[in-house]
């Protein structure tokens, strides 16, 4: 079961950011920000950002190996493991 993620008005943002961002850092939870009631924006740490943004890279990499098998083109197992340990040593 996932957690209920930490909900802050805008306006609680405003007033206190540095105990915002302190308490998403210590819980490495995203912080949903509102505004009028509903989300506007989800904060999560720098190392989240980049963690989802290498996965999201791998992700696009894999659709377009399978689009690539697909039409009958293909690469050595050996060139694929290369370009995939330059992309997670980013």
């Amino acid at each position: 079961m996932s957690k209920v993620p930490s909900i802050v008005p805008i306006s609680y943002l405003r007033e206190d950011a540095a105990n915002i961002l302190g308490r998403m850092r210590k819980s490495h939870e995203p912080v949903v920000i509102t505004q009028r009631g509903r989300a506007a924006a989800v904060m999560v740490s720098v190392e989240e950002y980049e963690r989802s943004t290498h996965k999201r890279e791998i992700l696009r990499l894999l659709a377009r190996g399978d689009r690539e098998v697909a039409a009958g083109k293909g690469y050595e197992i050996e060139d694929v493991f290369k370009e995939a340990d330059r992309i997670l040593a980013k």
